[in-house]
């Protein structure tokens, strides 16, 4: 009986159970009142059959969770349009699912567009809360600031000066992306030592014995702020998370394993120990970072691998974007190796190929991971190369015309190639974004490809390569009619 009316009072109170607790559920009869009792709450406005729904579901209670205990409060609730919140979802012109809007003071103040990961949105509602650096105004709270598990960059200044409104602009700035806080408070500027300066100081479960917890900015502009971040934010050796995945630039060597700050913290920094050990004989010429190998399955499935076991995969790439993988079993001194030798250039490259054709005598030449230098760089010839996808429509609708264009071209210096771009890597030189996408190769000017973006038809192909053919064709003119076979 008593765990029915703890049930009850729970549903009254708004809040959901299994992980949900810090989610409110609303409905048209609490929604007005409920909202306007935090200064900042984020809706979810959803459907329970809404596919993108479920998947963001588990994400929106795990940042409800993570911003539990903030000062300000920030609230996560969350609206069912189908039951009973119906007419709020109408007020509000709710048409599609999940829509997200940010009320302030129980009205709405902006659309949510930020990242749909736990930590993207625990980032960006915290980043719109109050000003965009915290003001430290004692000694415990700039010490309990520190204990959050997020890298701060942080200002101490005794009275106004350049370098404070250099700070607060930055901060303004970039207030969505990273955690600022600043103090004149006399026992935090002596505890630190400073009057007039800023610090990065990396989040405490980053800390190791092979780089410092914090750095001191020596610049003086915005911009020289913006590179002191930039190349101090993540240390030796990274995290890398999906919304931080950009910070980190090739060459770039990558460890996979169970990175889990929150469950094992001690197993994490374990492995990301020996990365770091490598990664500071290589400052300045490789990159390093660790990932937690669930979050970048995408990542595995490129180089071939489908899960990683108990010991951590290193994958690497290199300036050119070329693809490697550390086939030695992960110690520090294989991971040594492997970085040398990724900077020496004298690793072979991984290249995701399906296997090379026996037979390549049809009109359309079959382009693969492994011959795609042969069939398509270095033929000698002319070539218009189409990367496809074998469940795209449009793909199947124009191979007629293009095996058409191909045949009345086989005695020609042209070549007429195709390549599933699914099953194999596509050179960076090619950026391929939708199916079909074709390019045009001049057989003089290989590393300059041309985006063909004319007509499908097999008349349409035939015109734009006899214009465009380095030698004129033999058997047509530059406009594409067929040349007079004189008897």
């Amino acid at each position: 009986m008593f765990s029915v009316k703890v049930f009850c009072l729970l549903a009254v109170c708004g809040l959901a159970l299994a992980g949900e607790a810090d989610v409110l559920q609303l409905t048209d009869s609490d929604f007005s009142t409920r909202v306007g009792e935090t200064e900042t709450t984020l809706v979810m406005f959803y459907a329970p059959w809404c596919g993108h729904c479920k998947k963001l579901k588990p994400e929106y209670a795990k940042a409800a969770e993570l911003l539990r205990g903030e000062d300000p409060p920030i609230a996560l609730a969350k609206v069912d349009c189908t039951e009973e919140g119906k007419e709020t979802c109408n007020k509000f012109s709710v048409s599609g699912y999940p829509t997200l809007k940010i009320f302030k003071n129980g009205e709405v103040s902006q659309e949510y567009n930020g990242p749909r990961d736990a930590n993207g949105i625990a980032k960006y509602m915290k980043s719109i809360v109050g000003p965009a650096s915290k003001d430290l105004l004692t000694l415990a709270a700039f010490e309990d600031f520190l204990k959050k598990q997020e890298t701060s960059i942080v200002g101490f200044f005794q009275k106004e000066s350049d370098l404070k409104g250099v700070f607060l602009k930055y901060a303004d700035s970039q207030r969505e992306r990273l955690r600022f806080g600043h103090s004149s408070a006399k026992d935090v500027l002596e505890k630190q030592g400073e009057t007039d300066a800023i610090f990065l100081f990396r989040a405490k479960q980053f800390a190791n014995k092979f780089e410092p917890d914090f750095v001191k900015f020596e610049g003086k502009t915005k911009d020289d702020l913006t590179t002191f971040v930039k190349e101090n934010f993540h240390g030796l050796a990274g995290v890398r998370s999906r919304e931080s995945i950009n910070d980190f630039k090739n060459p770039l060597v990558v460890v996979y394993y169970a990175v889990d700050y929150v469950k094992n913290p001690k197993g994490t920094n374990y492995w990301r120990n020996r990365v770091l050990k490598v990664a500071k004989e290589f400052v300045g010429r490789v990159n390093f970072a660790v990932s937690a190998k669930d979050d970048f399955q995408h990542e595995l499935n490129e180089y071939g691998y489908d899960y990683v076991g108990d010991k951590p995969l290193v994958l690497a790439r290199d300036a050119k974007n070329q693809k490697f993988i550390m086939k030695e079993e992960f110690s520090v001194e294989n991971l040594q190796a492997f970085a040398g030798e990724l900077e020496e250039g004298s690793l072979e490259p991984y290249v995701k190929s399906e296997p090379i054709p026996e037979s390549n005598d049809a009109p359309v030449k079959v382009a693969v991971g492994k011959n795609f230098e042969d069939v398509v760089m270095n033929n000698g010839v002319d070539t218009l190369i189409e990367f496809y996808a074998p469940w795209c429509g449009h793909c199947k609708k124009l191979a007629p015309a293009y095996d058409e264009v191909a045949e009345k071209l086989k005695d020609e210096d042209v070549s007429i190639v195709k390549m599933d771009a699914t099953a194999n890597d596509v050179p960076p030189t090619f950026d391929v974004r939708g199916f079909p996408t074709l390019y045009w190769l001049p057989k003089d000017s290989k590393s300059s490809p041309k985006r063909y973006e004319g007509g499908r038809e097999a008349d349409d192909f035939l015109k734009y390569i006899a214009q465009h053919a380095t030698n004129e064709l033999k058997g047509y003119d530059r406009k594409g009619n067929p040349k007079k076979v004189e008897l």
